[in-house]
């Protein structure tokens, strides 16, 4: 059971506040709902009842989201080469509501839109991962949403720049992944880091 305050994620739709808890009657049934307010202003209604049911939960710690970070540092993991195939596998992941199974799919599917650009329907699933990793970390590191997709739009560049242009031989021989992620501009992943420790 939550409470009013709660920071909670609720799966497919990312991460909110319990702002409070009313009871509706909706078709003739009453029935008592969470009302989370959600990014950009959007509330949406849980009923309390079912709410662990359909995978509603508290926001990460600082700790577990320093490990969700190290998610979009690691190389792509295996995905299949067929797109539909591709998008079914990762509408289970994003309805799981695991924020690691999320921090992959907004990986991966930034690796192949690097390397070979995605369907329309893919770019959205992107898109909404994104929303979903974001809104959940503005959370856990009280920052702003801003700063926080900047964050990781850096984490996954330096991610890409060390795995996915190795992989697709576009460095030369002699230099080597570190100093290419060296370059890259690394001023607020440090920050982030320094505020988990």
């Amino acid at each position: 059971m939550f409470k009013v305050g709660d920071k909670i994620v609720y799966p497919m739709h990312g991460a909110g506040i319990i702002e409070t808890i009313e009871e509706k009657a909706i078709l003739d049934e009453k029935q008592s709902y969470y009302i989370i307010k959600m990014p950009g202003e959007v509330k949406v209604m849980v009923p309390t009842a079912k709410a662990e049911e359909i995978g509603v939960r508290n926001v990460i710690d600082k700790e577990t989201a320093g490990k969700v970070i190290n998610v979009l540092e690691q190389d792509s993991t295996e995905m299949s080469m067929k797109w539909n195939k591709r998008y079914r596998d990762n509408v289970e992941k994003m309805k799981s509501g695991d924020i690691f199974e999320v921090a992959d799919i907004v990986r991966n599917l930034s690796f192949k839109q690097k390397e070979k650009g995605l369907s329309t329907t893919e770019k959205k699933m992107l898109l909404n991962a994104k929303q979903i990793l974001v809104s959940e970390l503005v959370l856990v590191e009280e920052r702003g949403k801003e700063e926080v997709e900047e964050f990781v739009e850096n984490k996954i560049n330096a991610s890409y720049q060390l795995h996915g242009i190795a992989e697709v031989s576009h460095i030369p021989k002699d230099v080597h992944s570190s100093d290419v992620v060296e370059n890259t501009d690394t001023n607020i992943v440090k920050k982030f880091i320094s505020a988990n420790e």
